[in-house]
């Protein structure tokens, strides 16, 4: 596909190859700031090359091996939807791209495509002759020389983010040992409280109510450690770095994740629904700060796909076994997952 509508694509022109350019580049990537550069790897002729040289430079990192848990990045489709949904998520608005000149113009077709995808503010590098441009970047109506230009660019505050920064703090008041239960609020002082075993299998998912009418009954997330936040938060796709945080945070088992809706999860980000067997026993924790960027990607990934009415937000990383989860689980063993990610209820 290609990109239309070239009003936030800027093409620096820089015939003479200078290093200054380059250079300038890699020192305003600034992920904090709303802005990365994304340097391609050279010569790769891996169709989703471009698409990871994207993640790593959003701070993601893919598993590496023959069998890796990441493998179903090397999808071009799925790669790129993961670094849209990462960008949306941390509110990145301006993406420098280096050595243009040296894509492909099938590369150059999924890059200014992703941009009308996040909507962001996309900046190319051609360091060669303008007349090389091909006719897809022939058509941008903006188009920079020399050095004062390109800093007075990367000085504009550039575009306003696609959603707002996550601030620190805990926006909702949090009681301890209080849940939600089958749509029913109910205290506890010690454990989750079930429903009577005359339930049966309890409510459908459609039947059982969403996070707002919740937050009054709300329970603490679990204390994760800095460093395995950090490793957790490096995962490249999407749905595994959200669903393994929620697993981290509130260390229920793998099936309650099933039924994870988009209403299960408040606007902020800052609350979110498991549910119980047969929606017997539900509860609603507090999102930690380090998770709710993760669980924006995970709520954005399933925005940007195609997917049935009620499916839930996690339903990809849950079938076949949850082999993507499990092999991401073991390899982190600090967190002590392994054990839970073996609990999917059916």
């Amino acid at each position: 596909m290609i990109a239309t509508g070239y009003g936030d694509v800027t093409v620096v022109v820089d015939e003479e190859d200078d290093l200054f350019y380059t250079q300038a580049a890699l020192a305003a990537h600034c992920p904090g700031r709303g802005r990365i550069t994304v340097h391609p790897t050279p010569a790769s002729g891996h169709p989703a090359a471009l698409a990871h040289d994207m993640l790593y430079a959003l701070g993601k990192r893919l598993a590496p091996g023959p069998h890796s848990p990441d493998g179903w990045l090397d999808s071009v489709g799925e790669a790129w939807r993961a670094a849209a949904a990462w960008a949306q998520a941390t509110a990145v608005r301006h993406v420098l791209v280096s050595r243009v000149h040296l894509l492909t113009p099938r590369r150059i077709d999924q890059l200014l495509a992703w941009r009308t995808t996040t909507g962001v503010q996309l900046t190319l590098l051609w360091q060669g002759k303008e007349c090389k441009l091909p006719p897809v970047l022939g058509g941008v109506e903006r188009r920079l020389r020399g050095r004062d230009s390109f800093e007075a660019l990367l000085a504009e505050p550039g575009p306003i983010p696609a959603r707002p920064s996550f601030s620190p703090g805990e926006p909702i008041a949090c009681r301890p040992g209080v849940t939600a239960v089958a749509g029913v609020s109910r205290r506890s002082s010690a454990r989750l409280v079930r429903g009577p075993a005359s339930a049966g299998r309890g409510r459908p998912a459609a039947d059982c109510g969403g996070v707002a009418a919740y937050l009054g009954h709300v329970v603490p997330a679990i204390a994760v450690g800095g460093q395995s936040t950090a490793i957790v938060s490096a995962l490249a796709h999407p749905l595994a770095a959200g669903a393994l945080s929620v697993l981290a945070f509130t260390r229920v088992g793998l099936g309650s994740l099933r039924w994870t809706r988009e209403v299960d999860i408040t606007g902020d980000v800052s609350a979110i629904k498991v549910h119980g067997v047969a929606h017997r026993s539900c509860a609603v924790y507090t999102v930690p700060d380090w998770a709710r960027p993760l669980l924006a990607a995970a709520q954005a990934h399933h925005r940007l796909g195609s997917h049935r009415t009620g499916e839930g937000v996690f339903a990809p990383v849950l079938r076949a076994e949850a082999r993507h989860l499990r092999t991401h689980a073991a390899r982190l063993p600090r967190l002590g997952l392994t054990v839970l990610a073996d609990n999917l209820v059916p």
